[in-house]
C-alpha cells in the first residue's frame, strides 16, 4: 500500500468548522459542519504510521489507529472500519465528543499539530453507516447462557455488545423510558444528535440484544423473576452529584447540571417529564463548575434564550500550553475552549461561593463570592493550598444557578443497597480494573459506577475489561 512518508510535512492539520453562531444557537442540532471523505483521507495522509506509535499509549480502548489511518488514507474504507469496529462499539460517539487523548501523545504532537485522530475516526464509521458497510452480524452460535446488564449508558451498551459478539444472550434493563443512559440524557443534542443513538441502538437490537426500558432493578432477586441469568454486569453509572453546602443552598432556582440537562433534553425530544419547569429564558445564568458538564449547561442556556450567562470555578484558569508538569505524551490540562464558550457568556477563575443571596420571595437573586488564590505550599496529598484573598468579596447577579460540579458515587438507594454490595472508599462498587468482580457471585461491574465518573472513553474500556470476565466466568 502505497504512503506519502511525507505527508506529515506537506499537509496541514485541518479540522471540521463549526456551523455559525448566529444559526446554531436557534436550535439543538449538531454544532459542527462534518468534513467530506476527501478531506478525512488527506487529514489521514498525516499519519506517520511510527515505528512506536504513543497514540496507543493515550487511548484506553486499544484502537488500532496508525493501521486505520492507513487504509482510510488509501480509500480503504471497509477494511479501516473493520478494525475501527473490532475495539471501539461507539466511534460515532467517542468521534463526536471524546476529548482524543490519543491527539495529545501523538508524536507529530511534539512539536507540530496531532493527526486528527477523533475526526478521523468519525470520518470512517459515518462513511460506514452511509455507505451501507454496516449490517447487522448476529452470532451463529450461542452458548446458551444469559447475561443480565442493568444500565443502557456506554458501559452498558458497550458490555452487551461484545458480550453478545461471543454468543451470550444479553438482556439490557433500564429504568428511563429511553435507552442510552448518559448519552442520552446528559449531553445535549447539539453535540450528540439523539438518532445517532438510535441508529447504533436498532443495530444491537437486529443483532440479538434485548432491551426493557422503564424497569428499575431494585436487587438482583427482582432480576431472576425476570429470568435465571448466569451473570449480571451492574453499568448503573455514577448520578450521585456533588452539592455546594453555604448558606442559601435551599432557595428557588438553585439546580443540579444534570437536572437542567436531562430536562432540556426531553423537551427537544417532547418526553413529558413531571418536574417543575427549570428554563434559562430571559435570566441571568451563572454556572459553578468549570468542566464539560457545565460547559454543556452553557450550550443549554443559550438556546433557552438566556440573557447572559457566567461561568465560576474555584481552580485556576489552565495554561494555554503544556508546562515542564504536563509534557509530552501526558494529557496536558490546558485550557480549552467549547463550541459553548465560542456563543457567547463570561469564564472566571479562582471564584469561590460564599452564600447565595435571596429575593423576599426566597429566589435566588445574587451569589456573593470571593477571590482565592493558590500558592507555592503543598498540603500532605501534594495538592496548593488554597487561599481566601482579603477584601475579595464581590457579587454576581443571577436569576438560575447551575452546579455542574461533577459527581461523587454512583447512587447508593435502591439497588446497592439493597443487594449489599461492598463499596470502596469513595463510594463507587469495589472490584478490580482487570477482573471486575463485585463482592457478590456471578455480578460484575463495569463504567462510572466502579472507576468514578469518568470519560466514555474509559466507560468503553471497563465494557471490554467486564466482558472478558464474564467470559471468563462462564467459560
Amino acid at each position: 500500500m502505497a504512503k506519502d512518508p511525507k505527508g506529515f510535512l506537506n499537509i496541514t492539520r485541518k479540522i471540521s468548522e463549526y456551523r455559525p453562531v448566529c444559526d446554531r444557537i436557534r436550535d439543538n442540532k449538531e454544532v459542527i459542519d462534518p468534513r467530506s471523505d476527501a478531506s478525512s483521507m488527506e487529514q489521514a495522509k498525516r499519519c506517520m504510521d511510527c515505528g512506536t506509535p504513543f497514540c496507543h499509549s493515550g487511548c484506553p480502548i486499544g484502537n488500532i489507529i496508525p493501521e486505520w489511518n492507513e487504509l482510510l488514507a488509501a480509500g480503504h474504507w471497509e477494511a479501516a472500519f473493520l478494525l475501527l469496529d473490532a475495539t471501539n462499539i461507539l466511534p460515532e460517539v467517542t468521534g463526536r465528543i471524546c476529548p482524543a487523548l490519543c491527539e495529545a501523545s501523538c508524536v507529530i504532537a511534539i512539536n507540530d499539530d496531532a493527526v486528527t485522530i477523533r475526526e478521523n475516526e468519525l470520518g470512517i464509521i459515518e462513511h460506514a453507516f452511509n455507505s451501507v458497510l454496516i449490517k447487522p452480524h448476529p452470532p451463529q452460535v450461542r452458548t446458551g447462557k444469559h447475561v443480565a446488564v442493568v444500565g443502557s449508558g456506554p458501559a452498558g451498551i458497550s458490555v452487551a455488545a461484545f458480550l453478545n459478539r461471543k454468543g451470550y444472550s444479553v438482556t439490557v434493563f433500564e429504568r428511563d423510558a429511553n435507552l442510552g443512559g448518559i448519552l442520552r440524557y446528559g449531553i445535549p443534542d447539539f453535540k450528540l444528535e439523539k438518532t445517532l443513538l438510535e441508529r447504533r441502538i436498532e443495530l444491537l437490537k437486529e443483532e440479538g440484544i434485548q432491551f426493557k426500558v422503564n424497569t428499575n432493578i431494585t436487587d438482583i432477586d427482582s432480576l431472576k423473576k425476570e429470568q435465571d441469568f448466569d451473570a449480571v454486569c451492574l453499568a448503573i453509572g455514577s448520578r450521585t452529584p456533588r452539592d455546594l453546602v453555604v448558606p442559601g443552598r435551599e432557595l428557588d432556582g438553585i439546580h443540579f447540571a444534570m437536572d437542567f440537562l436531562i430536562q432540556h433534553n426531553k423537551k427537544v425530544t417532547a418526553e413529558s417529564f413531571n418536574e417543575p419547569d427549570i428554563t434559562a429564558l430571559n435570566k441571568n445564568v451563572v454556572v459553578i463548575g468549570g468542566g464539560d458538564t457545565g460547559a454543556d449547561c452553557i450550550g443549554v442556556s443559550h438556546r433557552q434564550g438566556a440573557s447572559c450567562v457566567t461561568q465560576i470555578e474555584i481552580m485556576p484558569k489552565p495554561p494555554e500550553d503544556r508546562t515542564p508538569e504536563m509534557a509530552w505524551p501526558k494529557f496536558p490540562m490546558i485550557l480549552r475552549v467549547s463550541s459553548s464558550h465560542q456563543e457567547g457568556g463570561e469564564r472566571d477563575w479562582c471564584v469561590m461561593t460564599k452564600k447565595f443571596l435571596a429575593t423576599e420571595n426566597k429566589k435566588v437573586r445574587a451569589i456573593q463570592c470571593e477571590r482565592v488564590e493558590f500558592g507555592p505550599e503543598k498540603d500532605s496529598n501534594g495538592r496548593a493550598i488554597m487561599k481566601v484573598v482579603e477584601n475579595s468579596e464581590f457579587e454576581i447577579p443571577t436569576d438560575l444557578v447551575v452546579l455542574a460540579m461533577g459527581f461523587v458515587h454512583p447512587e447508593h438507594e435502591g439497588l446497592i443497597k439493597n443487594t449489599g454490595l461492598e463499596l470502596d472508599q469513595r463510594g463507587n462498587i469495589k472490584a478490580a480494573e482487570k477482573n471486575p468482580t463485585t463482592s457478590i457471585e456471578g455480578v460484575f461491574v463495569a463504567g462510572d459506577a466502579r472507576r468514578g465518573a469518568s470519560l466514555i472513553v474509559w466507560a468503553i474500556y471497563e465494557a471490554q475489561n467486564a466482558a472478558a470476565a464474564i467470559d471468563e466466568y462462564l467459560s
